[in-house]
Order: C-alpha cells, then sequence, then structure tokens
C-alpha cells in the first residue's frame, strides 16, 4: 500500500525500524497462536499410531486420539476464521485504497504499478487460500481421505512452484526472455 499510494514517503514510513515491528508482530502471533493449538494438542492422549495423511498436522494427530478433541476443534476453527477474517479483511481494506488512488490518479505508471503488484499478489493469495480451504473441509469429510491427501499435497507444492513463475513473469527481463523463446520457437517450424 505505502509503495503504491505513497512512494516518495515510502523510505521515511517503512524505515528499519518499522520493518522489524512488522515482523515481530507476525511471527509473535503465529508463535502464540500455534503455541496454544501445540499445547492443546501435547495434552491428548493417543491410542492409535497410523498418521493417514503424507504429512502431519494437527487434525492428522487429533485423529490419533481416543479422548474428546471438541476443544481442540473449536480453538482450531476460531483460530482459522480469526486467521483468515483478519487477513482477507486487511487485503480488502489495503485494496480498496489502493484502487481509490488509482481511481483519483490519473499516472498511468501508478495505475499501472498498482495492478501488477496487486494482481500477482492477489493471484497467489487466492491460490493459497482457496487450497488451504479445501484442505481444512476435506480434513472434517472422512469418506473424502483420498482427496484429502491429495489436496494436502497440492497444498503444499502448488502455490510454492507457481509463486516464483508467478512473480517471475513482473520481470522484464524474464518477461523478455520467455517472448525471445516462444518467438523463436514459432519460427522454426515455419523454416
Amino acid at each position: 500500500y505505502v509503495a503504491i499510494c505513497n512512494p516518495l514517503r515510502y523510505t521515511t514510513i517503512m524505515t528499519d525500524k518499522m520493518v522489524i515491528k512488522l515482523t515481530v508482530s507476525a511471527w509473535g502471533v503465529a508463535f502464540v497462536l500455534v503455541g496454544i493449538l501445540l499445547g492443546l494438542t501435547i495434552r491428548l492422549n493417543r491410542c492409535r499410531t497410523l498418521i493417514t495423511n503424507p504429512y502431519c498436522d494437527n487434525a492428522s494427530l487429533f485423529k490419533l486420539s481416543c479422548e474428546r478433541v471438541v476443544i481442540n476443534n473449536i480453538y482450531g476453527l476460531t483460530f482459522t476464521v480469526v486467521l483468515l477474517s483478519s487477513s482477507i479483511g486487511s487485503i480488502i481494506l489495503t485494496y480498496s485504497k489502493i484502487t481509490a488512488s488509482c481511481l483519483t490518479s490519473k499516472s498511468k505508471s501508478l495505475n499501472s504499478k498498482a495492478l501488477k503488484t496487486c494482481s500477482t499478489h492477489l493471484c497467489l493469495y487466492l491460490l493459497m487460500l482457496l487450497s488451504g480451504m479445501i484442505v481444512i473441509i476435506l480434513h472434517r469429510f472422512p469418506q473424502y481421505a483420498e482427496y484429502g491427501k491429495i489436496s494436502g499435497l497440492l497444498f503444499h507444492i502448488v502455490p510454492g512452484g507457481l509463486n516464483p513463475i508467478i512473480y517471475g513473469l513482473q520481470s522484464q527481463e524474464i518477461h523478455k526472455c520467455l517472448s525471445n523463446i516462444l518467438h523463436l520457437r514459432k519460427i522454426k517450424p515455419l523454416l
């Protein structure tokens, strides 16, 4: 937001101190929330030993317990709703301000920069959100366990694999190189 809407003030707003504050805040909240979740998980007795997912996550650990995991499920769902709501809310607020700034500005370079930055970020965020929601939803339906395994793997592979591609297409050098490669392939069959 600051880079697009206040580019001249960026260095005064995003100081090293501000970056440290934002980083510590993000990591601190994550450690506290995940720490509570792990504390709730560790207290459970286990009567099963087979994790059916290809990786170990909290929902898989809940399924190993013979105890009631209602508190864990309530906290996990609340954790997910709060995290998603705050994340989506901040993105909507920020993008609304960026959109308002672009609509009031007649600068084509600002609008182009905003479109490039926001579209790639939004594309990756929506991809990760969708794949994450599918994993969370499929954990609730044991009859779709195989789909849950596949979606869990895709959640870890697809967004991470597409991230450098989507952001790389913003780079003029990479974009030009890909255009040249594709252009050469189109010319060769004609010869």
